[in-house]
């Protein structure tokens, strides 16, 4: 069997969170000053400085996602990246975002030559991860994303999974703590190509 990579997208394959401020300050006149730490708190009115409810937050999001996907920006090297390890993986992109964006999502990430399946989630990555791990019978399976609580999910319930932390954005990566659940830390793709196909190579779980 193939290796198997899962990849989360916004902020490890597409620039998500600058885009979303210079849209949230056109359309909602929101600051939006992301620190890593909670994204409503980010969140602030320019006249008022009210903070968003958490309600209010998703809504912007839901207004983000899909109509304004198209102002995303690819990662530096992520599509050389994901080519040179899709000629010995399978590529599955594992997105938190509704089913009702999956295809937004699909086209969205084809504009930039990264075709591979996309599945959509909401909450905890885990249960999802070791479903396609057990779904694709992989001997090696590794997940990168840049959110922690994605990273300690996957330990409970794939703890075999090879764990990469990434933060894509390099206005938001320094104020972000390595994952205390994730096996590394890299924040650039031709650095994390290695690493990851240094653990395809090996074909042994994590321990």
């Amino acid at each position: 069997m193939k290796p198997l990579l899962i990849s989360d997208c916004d902020e490890v394959l597409l620039h998500m969170v600058k885009h979303f401020g210079v849209w949230v300050r056109e359309a909602h006149d929101m600051d939006f000053t992301p620190d890593g730490a909670d994204f409503a708190n980010s969140l602030r009115h320019r006249e008022t400085g009210v903070v968003p409810s958490r309600d209010d937050m998703w809504g912007m999001l839901g207004g983000f996602f899909p109509s304004e996907m198209h102002r995303q920006t690819l990662v530096p090297h992520a599509a050389e990246a994901l080519a040179r390890l899709a000629e010995q993986a399978d590529i599955v992109i594992l997105t938190n975002l509704t089913d009702a964006c999956r295809t937004a999502r699909i086209e969205q990430l084809a504009a930039f030559g990264i075709d591979h399946r996309v599945e959509c989630n909401q909450g905890g990555k885990g249960g999802p991860v070791a479903r396609l791990v057990a779904e694709y019978g992989a001997s090696v399976t590794v997940f990168v994303d840049d959110l922690a609580v994605h990273h300690e999910s996957v330990s409970r319930h794939a703890p075999g999974v090879h764990r990469l932390h990434m933060v894509s954005e390099p206005t938001l990566a320094p104020n972000v703590p390595p994952a205390g659940h994730a096996h590394a830390r890299i924040d650039d793709w031709r650095e994390a190509a290695d690493w990851i196909a240094a653990r395809f190579d090996a074909g042994a779980p994590a321990a």
